[in-house]
This record gives structure tokens, C-alpha cells and sequence, in this order.
């Protein structure tokens, strides 16, 4: 069975957000492009241009209107959007753990592994959480290191910070690796 894949463009923070969505749910949520580059999904961006347009069926999921007052500073909750997320039964444990975490809230990794019931893997919580498809949607933004510190983000610390500020969350430090300095 072919499941066909559709694609629509928002815009948050100023720039374009590639959606990609099956019939059964949204699948992906891109970077803009200049900060895909950066992040390694150059290919993802590609082989988005290639798929179908379809802003009926993202509208029917309810997610452009939800994207644009989230990037707009409105606080809303993606809980009933339909999702068709691939991933190992661990990634998607911690994809949806990361659900639980309040607009405006941070947890730590080590909390989101004590979540998942899962204290000693919080390694492994932080390479899941690289792996999100579905940034803000499924919102790896709001994890920060055990010191209260921004660190890894695949599109980088400012955009973390900018992701969070519409938040309110505004007084957060970098740190970790030079490549996701500000």
C-alpha cells in the first residue's frame, strides 16, 4: 500500500515551516529553509518540493490555524491534531512525553526520562528528541539541560531561544556544543 504524502507551507517566526502530512495525520514539521541547512535537512526540504500541495487536508487536521497563533504568541494546545509519526516504540514514547510539558514551561531531560519511566536513559531521551519530527507540534523546544541552560537544538540555540520567547520563557543561558551557540 502506498500511503501518498502532502505538503503545506506556514509562516512562524518570520519564515517558512514545511508541513508534511498523510491522510491519517501530519507527519513533519521542517525548519525554514536557511536553518534546515544548518540542521542537515536539506534532503527533507528537497524531497518536500516534490510532494503534492494540500491545504484543505492540513485545515481539516486544524494545525495551520493552531501553527499561526502559536507563532503569533497565542498558547494552544496540539493534543487533537492528528499525527502519523513514524519512529521506534522509544522515540515515540518520548515524542509524546514531550506533549505534557506546559507552554511556557521547561523540563530537563532527566525529568522527561523519569517521565517515560525511563531514568537512566537520558542519553538516549536526548538523541529521541533530536530525532522529533514534529518540532513545536510536539515541542523538544521546551527540554533544557540540568543546569537550566539552553542546549541542543537540531536548528539551533537561537532558534530555541526564539521558539521560547514566543513563550514568554526569555531568560534562558547557552550552552554545549560551539555549533548551537548563538
Amino acid at each position: 500500500m502506498i500511503i501518498k504524502k502532502y505538503r503545506h507551507t506556514v509562516i512562524g517566526l518570520n519564515k517558512p515551516w514545511t508541513l508534511i502530512a498523510t491522510e491519517r495525520g501530519i507527519s513533519q514539521l521542517l525548519y525554514p529553509p536557511h536553518v534546515a541547512a544548518l540542521a542537515g535537512l536539506d534532503q527533507a526540504i528537497a524531497d518536500a518540493a516534490q510532494l503534492d500541495e494540500n491545504p484543505a487536508l492540513f485545515a481539516d487536521f486544524g494545525i495551520i490555524d493552531l501553527l499561526e497563533q502559536y507563532f503569533a504568541g497565542v498558547p494552544v494546545s496540539f493534543d487533537n491534531v492528528p499525527l502519523d509519526v513514524g519512529g521506534t516504540p522509544f522515540q515515540q514514547s518520548v515524542w509524546m512525553a514531550l506533549s505534557e510539558i506546559p507552554h511556557g514551561a521547561t523540563w530537563t531531560y532527566k525529568q522527561l526520562a523519569d517521565t517515560i519511566g525511563k531514568p537512566a536513559a537520558v542519553r538516549a531521551v536526548g538523541t529521541a528528541i533530536g530525532r522529533n519530527p514534529l518540532p513545536v507540534v510536539l515541542p523538544c523546544h521546551r527540554v533544557v539541560g540540568s543546569n537550566g541552560t539552553l542546549t541542543g537544538f537540531r536548528g539551533g540555540l537561537q532558534m530555541k531561544k526564539d521558539i521560547l520567547a514566543l513563550e514568554g520563557v526569555t531568560q534562558m543561558e547557552a550552552s554545549g556544543h560551539e555549533r548551537f551557540q548563538f
